[in-house]
């Protein structure tokens, strides 16, 4: 039997009750193909800040590092400010170990509803890759002249050619072995200078990548296709903040939020990954047990096919897709009336 040790950070809000199901169903298909899973738990997350005062411990990530994969619930509350948390926890994480491409596979199932027209179940199915440690939200600048009239803050870009190129290259091989085009977001005729260096550097990787069909969009073009023609992408890659926005936009084409993975990878396997639902902690529905779980089922299903395990992560997916075609079991945000834990029993019934 494999075996791997996973970091469990159940963090905020539904965090808490979409990682238990996530965890259910590793266990059932780790049965099945012979994979073992053991799990370590931290507590690190809003609350802790509040009681601590820091989201998680100083020698947090050489705790994370031992570990083969990370799974997160969700962070955020509503007594902590957004930037305290998020650069707390979720982007120390993403650069101290080096998880550069965020990866966020969009796509309508059979029995999910699309508030958009032209999303139609089996052929919107597409990724998008997100470069995850630079871009727009780097470090640098700052606030000056607090409370007074001249008041002013700046916030730098940071662009590097070594940073663009490994997401690219990620984001052409990821096409290559997909439908074999890719399509760029930019927007670099009115940001003159990150965005025309992007696209130099697209263009240089595309030659590179002679099987791959390319092609690229202004990013405020590219928001509307994605709602207007949302089955003709298949890879698309963008900078932090366009690919933060797109993947987001992406995710309620495909119908809800609720279902939305992503993973932090560190392709070179140096550090371990992490994987993710995007739909964030939820304060509102916390606590009632109608959380949709799917989001941190399909995040648990990405991290087997990162661990080797593509066949045990199909499974998974297959599940996923039968529970919605095949049944009306529904959490609330899919139009349902199901509990997690329901909508849980559900799905292992049928994996």
């Amino acid at each position: 039997m494999v075996r791997h040790h996973i970091a469990l950070i159940p963090g905020d809000g539904i965090g808490a009750e979409v990682l238990p199901p996530a965890r259910q169903v590793l266990d059932a298909v780790g049965a099945r193909h012979g994979i073992g899973f053991s799990y370590t738990s931290y507590d690190w997350s809003c609350e802790r800040y509040v009681r601590e005062g820091a989201m998680m411990p100083e020698d947090g990530l050489d705790r994370l590092r031992e570990k083969d994969a990370i799974l997160l619930g969700a962070v955020g509350h509503p007594n902590v400010p957004d930037h305290v948390s998020l650069w707390g926890l979720l982007i120390p994480i993403r650069r101290g170990l080096r998880q550069y491409v965020n990866v966020r596979p969009i796509r309508v199932f059979e029995g999910v509803g699309s508030p958009v027209r032209a999303a139609a179940a089996g052929e919107v199915d597409f990724v998008v890759v997100r470069e995850n440690v630079e871009g727009e939200y780097s470090e640098i600048g700052g606030r000056l002249n607090r409370g007074f009239p001249e008041e002013m803050a700046v916030q730098e870009s940071v662009f590097t050619r070594a940073g663009v190129t490994r997401v690219l290259d990620y984001a052409f091989g990821l096409a290559a072995g997909r439908g074999g085009r890719l399509t760029s977001a930019t927007k670099s005729n009115g940001i003159v200078h990150t965005l025309p260096f992007w696209d130099e550097l697209v263009a240089e990787r595309g030659a590179a990548h002679p099987r791959v069909v390319w092609d690229q969009e202004h990013i405020d073009a590219l928001a509307a296709k994605f709602v207007l023609e949302p089955a003709r992408f298949d890879v698309v890659v963008a900078s932090n903040l366009f690919g933060d926005i797109l993947s987001d936009l992406a995710a309620a084409v495909a119908g809800s939020i609720g279902i939305a993975p992503a993973a932090n990878l560190n392709p070179e396997r140096e550090f371990p990954s992490m994987f993710e639902p995007v739909h964030g902690s939820a304060p509102d529905i916390a606590g009632r047990g109608i959380a949709d779980p799917l989001g941190a089922i399909w995040s648990a299903a990405m991290m087997l096919d990162h661990l080797g395990h593509p066949e045990a992560a199909r499974d998974v997916t297959d599940a996923m897709a039968a529970v919605l075609a095949k049944t009306d079991v529904r959490t609330p945000d899919l139009g349902g009336t199901a509990t997690t834990a329901e909508f849980t029993a559900k799905l292992l019934e049928l994996l």
